[in-house]
């Protein structure tokens, strides 16, 4: 899978799966986000180690992982998560950072789209995202893609300065990001004046 977007600027990108091969690119993409961006993530990004890591799950089944990639620097990634328990195998957890030259410009929206193709190939029913409470413009961007908040689980996880944060878990079921991302789409735009 290799498609070739054009965001609402007229940029263009390419989203791609993520490979052993992206391992320095993808360090430098994450070295690049702002601290405060960073602070947030689950993983400290800002290591190699912790990317080469991540990149290692793909191989082992428990992540799909994808890049947005432009004139050869990568300017997003996201993942879909998968659950080996076989209580939780319907459901799968998206990732999706985008760096801020990028934001704003439906690029997101466009990872989303890919990260459900690969759900729905791996028959996931159900999404799961898991970000802190000062995130609010993920939360922004999740629920308008169908999802809703499920629980907030106070001061439950540190972020990477080791402060206390609220864990905000939102949940999407499949066809209703699907029907999301149609009416996105459908409705964008830039894909009207096309």
């Amino acid at each position: 899978m290799r498609e070739n977007v054009e965001l609402r600027d007229g940029t263009e990108v390419v989203i791609r799966p993520m490979s052993r091969k992206d391992l320095p690119v993808a360090a430098t993409f994450f070295r690049g986000l702002p601290k405060e961006d960073r602070a947030y993530l689950r993983r400290d990004v800002y290591r190699r180690d912790v990317v080469a890591e991540m990149i290692a799950e793909i191989k082992t089944g428990r992540a799909r992982r994808l890049v947005a990639e432009h004139q050869g620097k990568i300017v997003a990634e996201g993942a879909l998560e998968l659950e080996s328990h076989a209580w939780k195998r319907h459901v799968g957890e998206l990732r999706i950072v985008v760096s801020r030259k990028f934001q704003r410009k439906g690029l997101g929206m466009f990872m989303a789209r890919e990260l459900y193709r690969l759900a729905a190939a791996e028959k996931i029913e159900e999404l799961v995202v898991r970000m802190m409470r000062p995130q609010i413009a993920a939360r922004k961007i999740f629920r308008r893609l169908g999802f809703h908040q499920e629980t907030l689980l106070t001061e439950y996880v540190k972020d990477l300065k080791g402060r206390r944060q609220d864990l905000v878990v939102m949940r999407c079921d499949l066809e209703g990001l699907w029907q999301e991302l149609e009416h996105y789409f459908d409705h964008s735009d830039w894909r009207r004046a096309r």
